[in-house]
């Protein structure tokens, strides 16, 4: 197996951006991410691209060709891949390993999405395949719902307060706001979480992940292409992703394949997460984000919630998760997530965030989760990049 590195990446501007198509945002994305590594089309040989709602713009099929197309990558195979909100993530682990194997020595992973321009209902009707929709979906059972039955739980058995998961919102809107690529940018308190609009008891409006549009781009090569492009790279220590098991008497207080994922990649990269600088995760929800706290191991079993209390979660904190501003902040175009959290650490891992820089990261970790079934996530995925 060969080292692999992130040589470049690129994405756009997240939000609802209603008059911009898929090919459009496609293109600005892989545009910067080939400027950014500083090779050409034609350099190319494969490329992987996440998608879910393709069949709302009606570019339902070869997606990343439509894209790819616009900035000269041709003539190469181009796979697109659907796993939920972990299509991009799961794009950027095919691309990872066909250079790791070496069948390829320079690929692209990419994800796209765009959830605007459409009316509400029918966006979530969409969204609502991500569900088991034969079992679970026909009863109205919607994410919100979902997640607002994991708070109750997790505030039941472990004393998590409404105001520490707020906590979460508040960061998160505050990195966002330091991020120029992030959908929202202004700020939030704690009591506007706490009285935003209702949307699933206890979850109110500003503790939901909004609707969003874009694209993000990363080019992968081995370390020895690399030297002749940096002096600098980012390399992928680890990528690991796990399936559910879908019982119906899991505690849904935990997510078990985001616990296996994280230990897979860190044994991969032989490493704790004591070890890790940051983190990006998939904070849907504000709940989702205190449990992957745990799940992560970055504190022990029902203590997400003070991490978030006492500011260890910040960028100036002990373990800064979100710099980007997370789903909730930075918007979460669900094809696009995984690469986009991919961007964030090379950004972050170079020095180059910006107002939001992480003081001297060696190890950035990415979690994504995709899709729900019977209490369980059907998919997780890990990735640790490192300088």
């Amino acid at each position: 197996m060969r080292d692999v590195v992130v040589l470049g990446a690129g994405m756009t501007i997240f939000g609802k951006q209603p008059d911009r198509s898929i090919r459009e945002m496609g293109e600005e994305a892989a545009f910067l991410a080939l400027r950014d590594a500083g090779v050409k089309p034609g350099d190319i040989q494969a490329a992987w691209c996440g998608n879910v709602l393709g069949s709302l713009s009606g570019q339902q099929a070869a997606v990343g060709q439509t894209i790819l197309e616009q900035v000269g990558v041709t003539g190469i195979p181009v796979l697109r891949v659907e796993n939920a909100c972990a299509s991009a993530s799961f794009a950027f682990k095919e691309a990872y390993m066909a250079v790791s194997s070496g069948y390829y020595d320079m690929v692209i992973a990419m994800g796209v999405e765009k959830m605007s321009g459409y009316d509400t209902a029918t966006t979530l009707r969409a969204m609502a395949g991500t569900s088991d929709f034969d079992m679970e979906g026909v009863l109205g059972i919607t994410f919100p719902g979902v997640f607002g039955m994991i708070t109750r739980r997790h505030m039941h058995k472990y004393g998590t307060t409404m105001e520490q998961i707020a906590h979460v919102a508040v960061k998160n809107r505050s990195n966002g706001s330091l991020n120029p690529k992030s959908q929202f940018q202004g700020k939030v308190s704690i009591n506007e979480v706490l009285h935003s609009r209702m949307v699933s008891s206890p979850l109110t409006l500003y503790n939901c992940c909004p609707i969003s549009d874009g694209c993000a781009v990363v080019i992968l090569t081995t370390d020895k292409v690399a030297k002749r492009y940096t002096s600098d790279p980012i390399t992928v220590a680890a990528s690991a992703q796990t399936s559910g098991t879908y019982q119906h008497d899991l505690d849904i207080t935990e997510f078990q394949p985001t616990i296996r994922a994280a230990q897979q990649a860190y044994d991969q990269a032989g490493i704790g997460p004591e070890d890790v600088s940051l983190a990006e995760v998939h904070d849907c929800f504000t709940i989702a984000e205190i449990m992957h706290y745990e799940d992560l191991g970055f504190c022990k079993k029902g203590d997400g919630g003070i991490l978030a209390e006492n500011g260890d979660t910040q960028i100036s904190g002990r373990i800064p998760v979100n710099s980007s501003g997370g789903l909730l902040s930075k918007g979460h175009p669900i094809g696009a997530t995984g690469v986009a959290q991919i961007v964030e650490l090379v950004e972050q891992l170079r020095g180059r965030a910006g107002a939001r820089q992480v003081q001297n990261p060696r190890i950035g970790l990415a979690h994504c989760l995709g899709a729900f079934r019977h209490a369980d996530v059907c998919s997780a995925s890990v990735t640790l990049l490192k300088k």
